[in-house]
């Protein structure tokens, strides 16, 4: 289950509760959920109940308990529970992990893609300068994944203005200098320093490439050794669509046939077993949510810092992908190889949208 479809949920089981006379309040036009915050639990947090609260006239805990089993019965969905003034902590399934690996597998680098500004043009006016050049061609693209269209102008008033760079960043090279001036926060002063050169862990940069790169190879070594995430779809720019009776159609599961010739259903692949996964999980889970917000608040760096949360989940993770020894390929290895292929499309997706490379080796 991803976010959209949680939020879906979750505005479903207020729909239901109003239709019911459980509440009386308008039904809002969306809801949002997102990480847990201080003294919550689970894998992700909604504040409906606080925004509730006022129109129904009642407790922002009262109003969560009225909700809590109207979430709770959604199949992808195995717990909720309510903590401080009224959030509502919601633990998913097992069986939604494999949902959110898959459906990033089918789309691709265009996962986290939306419609929050479909049918918009916002009009980026900017100065002269090398960096608000760079930031405003990185927001065509990004206000793009929400379907607006972004169109620049060097016009007065000027609207996007982050702090100019100290110096020229071109002898940084095309995709160093385009970090930095991305990566920092508008309202921060861009550090051009030979350090975006460097490869080693403390270089946001090389973190995030070379995350990328070890998804792939992690692909071609499993191909190596005779398996893949035995998804039907690739994370790369192209899809295949082969089949064959011993096709898989589910993150790492096979499917086959039983004695009597119908495919038995194939359980969902387990995934968050481990702290690597579940921050793995988590940070892909959340991309769509930067990508809304880097399109509403005009910053790109909420792009590239995101893209540094989940470099450092797959450098943590990559480590359990492939057998040990005269371990053979299981189950659990074609499903860890899907959730490092999910992360590589991930990486790959927003490297493009800033306007760098994804190499394949590093």
């Amino acid at each position: 289950m991803t976010p959209v479809e949680l939020s879906r949920t979750v505005l479903c089981a207020v729909r239901r509760a109003v239709d019911v006379g459980e509440l009386d309040v308008s039904v809002p036009a969306s809801v949002a959920v997102g990480p847990p915050g201080p003294g919550g639990c689970g894998d992700y947090a909604s504040n409906v109940a606080l925004r509730l609260a006022g129109q129904a006239g009642r407790p922002a805990r009262d109003v969560a308990e009225v909700l809590r089993p109207h979430i709770e019965g959604d199949p992808g969905v195995a717990e909720v529970t309510v903590t401080g003034p009224g959030f509502l902590n919601i633990t998913l399934a097992a069986g939604a992990s494999a949902g959110l690996v898959e459906q990033v597998l089918e789309q691709g680098t265009r996962y986290g893609y939306g419609d929050t500004l479909a049918g918009q043009l916002v009009e980026l006016r900017v100065p002269y300068d090398t960096r608000a050049e760079i930031v405003a061609d990185a927001l065509v693209r990004i206000v793009a994944t929400q379907g607006g269209r972004a169109e620049v102008r060097h016009a007065e008033p000027v609207n996007l203005r982050p702090v100019p760079a100290p110096e020229d960043p071109a002898l940084l090279g095309h995709d160093a200098a385009r970090w930095a001036l991305l990566h920092p926060a508008a309202p921060d002063r861009p550090r051009i320093s030979a350090d975006h050169l460097l490869q080693r862990e403390s270089n946001p940069l090389f973190r995030v490439r070379y995350a990328h790169a070890r998804t792939r190879a992690l692909r071609r070594n499993a191909a190596t050794l005779g398996y893949s995430h035995s998804h039907s779809h690739s994370h790369s720019h192209s899809h295949s669509h082969g089949h064959n009776s011993q096709s898989q159609s589910r993150v790492g599961v096979p499917t086959g046939t039983s004695g009597t010739g119908v495919s038995p259903a194939p359980a969902p692949a387990r995934f968050g077993t481990t702290p690597a996964e579940t921050d793995l999980l988590a940070a892909l889970a959340d991309y769509p949510h930067a990508l809304r917000l880097a399109a509403r608040d005009r910053a790109p760096d909420r792009v590239a810092r995101h893209l540094v949360v989940t470099a450092d989940a797959v450098l943590g993770f990559q480590y359990t992908v492939l057998p040990l020894g005269d371990e053979k390929p299981s189950a659990a290895h074609r499903a860890r190889l899907a959730l490092a292929e999910a992360a590589g499309a991930v990486l790959a997706g927003g490297l493009s949208l800033l306007g760098i490379s994804a190499p394949e080796y590093l």
